[in-house]
């Protein structure tokens, strides 16, 4: 399986953290938050794992190479011109890197967790979907998504981790350009097709800096 990490984002809320510096290179624990995605997917057996670039993009692959350092290799798909496509655009024009991987794993690039990925997690017959969600932290208590009988459903009572295993004919239809992921994963919960799990172990939302200082904070503490 496949697997790709959202990098692209502008992190707005994160400035001035990220003024200099792309979100995803923001440190944890002194360790990049995307490199703790590298190194877990790595040790879950992915092997080829793409990456898309906007904001600072260039600083990424400067700082992450090939992704030989962790045992996997990193194909970029790059936004810089664009702008960021946000995440259902953004997997559009990676999906030619992707296609052949059904599933194939989407992960956020600001998110931090020990949620163990699953390289042989297959999808249910007809299912173009399997988003993994987490109870509702503080800053999101209303929620995005229900589940019922295994099947996510359009109603606010968990969160959306930023994890999700997709199947390419999710997105084989949908035009290039700047496109919200969400929109497109209701349209198929109404049809029955998203499947989903609740992960009730660490998770992270790494969205503002106070989160990051909370989060290294934490890491600090228990060593």
């Amino acid at each position: 399986m496949k697997a790709m990490i959202l990098a692209a984002g502008q992190g707005t809320r994160m400035r001035p953290l990220t003024e200099h510096t792309p979100k995803p290179l923001l440190e944890v624990g002194g360790i990049a938050l995307i490199v703790w995605h590298l190194e877990k997917l790595a040790h879950f057996g992915f092997r080829e794992v793409v990456v898309n670039i906007a904001h600072l993009g260039w600083k990424i692959p400067q700082a992450l190479g090939d992704g030989s350092q962790w045992g996997v290799h990193i194909t970029y798909s790059d936004e810089q011109e664009e702008g960021a496509l946000e995440s259902a655009g953004g997997i559009v024009k990676a999906l030619d890197h992707l296609k052949d991987s059904d599933p194939f794993l989407v992960v956020n690039g600001d998110v931090w967790t020990d949620y163990d990925f699953d390289s042989s997690k297959t999808l249910r017959d007809g299912v173009l979907a399997h988003l993994v969600l987490v109870p509702n932290p503080p800053h999101n208590p209303e929620g995005d998504f229900a589940l019922l009988d295994g099947f996510v459903h359009d109603n606010p009572e968990y969160t959306f981790s930023g994890i999700g295993y997709y199947s390419p004919k999710l997105f084989e239809h949908v035009p290039y350009g700047k496109r919200a992921l969400a929109p497109l994963l209701r349209e198929a919960m109404y049809e029955g097709k998203v499947t989903g799990e609740l992960y009730e172990g660490e998770w992270y939302d790494i969205g503002t800096p106070e989160r990051l200082e909370a989060l290294n904070a934490r890491l600090f503490n228990s060593n």
